[in-house]
């Protein structure tokens, strides 16, 4: 006697409705397959981080200007969750010292507009106080940078440095080592051309070559970025 395989009873419900049953062995997999994905639930941040170098040697002070412009543009972006920091660069920048203003963006937008004010308020309350730097470490601004975006694990890692990217450093000082810059996007932003760059040009090419390669061999990418107008190319926007 021939067994009779009874289909399941979700199958015998929606037989009533006039469905054959290759529509709804269709059917049944399309809803298996839809549980299966909502069962995989997306972990990625969406969140930014963006850390903000500024270079405070010589005539750069004179930029500053233009730098917390482009502070105002970002804030302008900045989403909730999202995280900001300006931090100088130094004669030893691989110090919590040269943090002049951070923010972790709340999650209600209510809450964001005040942190962006207070935000604004420390830094420009930090950068009246700025000397000018004698030496410039930058690579441990970087590391600094690269540091804090981390550990706010944020999907997207920015780290924008206002600097014509010429390092010097104090006698004893060790920067020669590779930097692990994995995820992390290095934005090189307003690089004024030195008077040697304009003798010979290729010493202004090999200085950000050197620092792409860098970048490069740390994980991260590089990028330069002259024309400020141009910020929502960087961005995506």
């Amino acid at each position: 006697m021939r067994a009779i395989i009874r289909p399941p009873l979700f199958m015998r419900r929606l037989a009533r409705f006039g469905l054959r049953p290759i529509r709804l062995a269709v059917l049944a997999a399309t809803l298996l397959a839809a549980v299966a994905l909502t069962g995989c639930p997306d972990t990625t941040s969406h969140a930014q981080a963006i850390y903000m170098l500024l270079d405070t040697s010589g005539t750069y002070q004179q930029e500053l200007d233009k730098a917390q412009a482009i502070v105002h543009w970002l804030l302008a972006r900045l989403q909730p969750g999202d995280s900001l920091a300006v931090g100088r660069i130094d004669t030893a920048s691989f110090s919590e010292k040269d943090l002049l203003a951070k923010v972790t963006f709340d999650s209600r937008p209510s809450t964001v507009n005040d942190q962006k004010r207070a935000f604004l308020s420390a830094l420009r309350a930090a950068v009246v106080n700025l000397n000018g730097s004698p030496y410039t470490d930058i690579t441990g601004g970087i590391l600094q940078a690269a540091e804090f975006i981390d550990e706010t694990g944020a999907g997207r890692k920015t780290i924008l440095v206002f600097s014509d990217m010429q390092e010097e450093l104090k006698p004893g000082y060790e920067r020669d080592f590779p930097m692990d810059l994995a995820g992390i996007r290095v934005v090189a932003l307003n690089v004024t051309k030195l008077r040697n760059d304009q003798i010979d040009p290729r010493k202004y090419q090999q200085r950000l070559e050197e620092w792409r390669a860098r970048v490069e061999q740390g994980g991260g990418s590089f990028l330069v970025v002259n024309d400020l107008e141009r910020l929502e190319r960087i961005f995506g926007e």
